[in-house]
């Protein structure tokens, strides 16, 4: 019987075992790095243990420092969560060595298959060991891992060796190991996956499909279960061939089997064995804890002969701190506050208040709804996600309403290639034109020294806002009558709360602020200065850094003076376990380059600048 466990990993799905351990009456352990310090994970489990530095290779990879953490503490037994060391045979036995329990498969069905390439042969599949034109397009994606890390598209045969090497540095700062391999890339396909839960007596339960295909740089962002209009010889098919994988490697605890999807074919692509980012819509369909399944196989319990029943649908959206219009460029800063309805469930590894960094995952939360029908759980999602208050950089959270209710998507239309297709309508700027108004009101009342407005005649006031990259400005005016806008009438302000009327519609209008931000409802804005800052301006051609991070590579002979043309690479960048291109904007001359190998950045500092040729 476990009685404590140390959750070996950080953020979301730390505070999602630490739920359950809790429920279940078992004492948790949680270790973090020097950033996670305070992190919301270290403050719901019952006591925790620093492991030394920030980045993920010297803390969350560090195998050794995990086991000793777990000594320390006493504890029985380890769950590795996802991500990290989930998939690390070594790392399972030497927790297994250290005389503790693992909370995961067989360190051997790990080893078979967290390496893609060992999982395809298993099942007689090969990779491809020499590319030529005709195999193009092709995926090259790392053996170990996942998430979308140290995955690339290659469409020219010239570009294969640039992206290899890309693709090896980013799966070996992700999960210490450079391991690469090549498969053909189908079009217009599905990820379809299929959730297994085994025991030690033999029992597989093949629990249902999952449908995962709207992904942004093949990581996922909205999945669902199950996955609709597979057909029924199709679903048995997958389903089949999830118990056979696990059977083959004698498989133990949560572990998800993945397919692409094409036309009425299933092809495997690779086994995780661990549980699942979107393990939550497999749980609500079919009533069960996932984690405390994975505890009680550990125990040794048998699962019962089959499985509970399916009921229902249900969808999950991840919530991202990104910028889906800005190459998906992750964000970082303080998470003033993060809300959603109570209608829909919410799993999440921060708290109002905390800090979102540049060393981790830009995931914030995940939000769940779960409904008879699945009409019925992507409108009570979209409408969750739609008057979800979020204060702090900038996120998903438009796109992922727009998203959902997509005509593509809503008739399950959709295939991995929907934000190809969709991306920039899905991000047009669409801010509501009475924020700016509403946010004035409310700073003037919030600053009035009788705490109310004056009934005497006034000048126009004017308040200049940064809104969806555009600048806007608001005029007010004390009026003989009250408060008077162009067009509008002002029902009632105060410095929280503005109601305007609107043609006859009264509309409420929720305004927060910190510091110079401004949240009125759902949209974001930057009071502006009176004056503009005449040194705040940068020469035609400067290249930002649009977010905070490290320099990990600058283009090889790149020196001031160097001719460069429109979007060839320059350097890149690496944030939140992901690695961002930075591009050349015109054709021309590099004439100053102030990036280096290693550098730590912030966002807005100057890179690298390019002079355009004359025409």
């Amino acid at each position: 019987m476990i009685t404590s466990v140390l959750v070996a990993n950080r953020g979301e799905i730390a505070c999602r075992v630490v739920r359950t351990c809790r429920e279940l009456g078992i004492r948790t352990v949680a270790v973090h790095s020097d950033a996670d310090a305070n992190a919301l994970h270290t403050r719901v489990a019952d006591t925790a243990v620093r492991l030394p530095g920030s980045a993920p290779a010297d803390t969350y990879l560090r195998g050794d420092l995990i086991v000793k953490a777990a000594l320390a503490a006493g504890v029985d037994a380890v769950h590795p969560g996802y991500g990290f060391l989930s998939e690390n045979a070594g790392f399972a036995r030497a927790v297994q060595d250290a005389g503790l329990m693992w909370i995961g498969p067989p360190p051997e069905a790990i080893e078979t298959m967290a390496s893609k390439t060992r999982a395809k042969e298993l099942l007689g599949i090969e990779p491809l060991r020499e590319v030529t034109e005709a195999d193009l397009p092709v995926l090259v994606k790392a053996a170990a891992g996942g998430g979308g890390r140290g995955m690339r598209v290659v469409r020219h045969l010239a570009d294969l060796d640039a992206e290899l090497a890309a693709a090896r540095a980013e799966a070996a700062s992700a999960f210490g190991d450079g391991e690469v391999f090549v498969e053909p890339y189908l079009e217009g396909g599905r990820h379809v996956e299929v959730q297994v839960l085994a025991d030690t007596h033999g029992t597989v339960w093949a629990l249902g499909t999952r449908d995962c295909s709207l992904q942004r740089r093949h990581q996922k962002v909205i999945e669902e279960a199950p996955a609709p209009g597979l057909p029924a010889a199709l679903d048995d098919e997958v389903r089949a061939l999830a118990v056979r994988a696990a059977r083959a490697v004698g498989y133990a605890g949560a572990g998800t089997v993945e397919f692409l999807v094409a036309g009425d074919r299933a092809h495997f692509l690779e086994m995780n064995t661990r549980l699942q980012v979107e393990h939550p819509v497999t749980e609500a369909v079919f009533g069960v804890d996932l984690v405390a399944g994975q505890i009680r196989v550990a125990e040794g319990h048998a699962l019962a002969e089959d499985p509970p029943p399916a009921r229902g649908h249900a969808v999950e959206a991840r919530l991202y701190a990104e910028d889906p219009a800005r190459d998906w460029a992750p964000q970082t800063g303080r998470l003033h506050r993060l809300a959603v309805p109570d209608a829909v469930r919410l799993d999440t590894g921060y708290a109002d208040g905390d800090d979102i960094g540049v060393h981790y995952d830009p995931m914030l939360a995940k939000v769940v709804a779960h409904a008879p029908t699945r009409a019925e759980a992507i409108r009570k999602l979209a409408a969750a996600l739609d008057r979800a208050v979020i204060h702090g950089p900038v996120t998903n959270r438009d796109l992922l309403v727009r998203s959902l209710r997509h005509p593509e998507f809503t008739a399950a239309r959709m295939d991995t290639g929907f934000y190809d297709r969709h991306l920039p309508g899905l991000t047009e700027p669409a801010p509501d034109q009475h924020a700016p108004l509403a946010a004035a009101l409310a700073d003037a009342h919030g600053r009035s020294r009788f705490g109310g407005w004056r009934n005497v005649p006034s000048q126009p006031q004017t308040k200049r806002y940064l809104m969806a990259g555009e600048e806007h400005e608001a005029r007010y005016r004390h009026g003989g009558q009250g408060l008077e806008a162009d067009g509008v009438r002002v029902a009632h302000a105060d410095a929280h709360l503005v109601i305007l009327d609107v043609d006859g519609v009264e509309r409420r209008f929720e305004v927060s602020r910190y510091g110079d931000r401004v949240y009125v409802n759902t949209t974001a804005l930057t009071a502006l200065p009176r004056f503009p800052d005449p040194t705040a301006q940068h020469a035609p051609g400067s290249l930002l850094a649009p977010m905070p991070g490290t320099v990990v590579r600058v283009a090889d002979g790149l020196t001031a003076g160097t001719p460069v043309k429109a979007g060839e690479p320059l350097l890149w960048l690496e944030a939140m376990k992901m690695q961002h291109k930075i591009t050349a904007p015109v054709t021309g001359t590099l004439s100053e380059l102030h990036a280096v190998p290693g550098q730590q950045v912030e966002p807005g500092m100057l890179l690298a600048v390019v002079k355009e040729s004359a025409p």
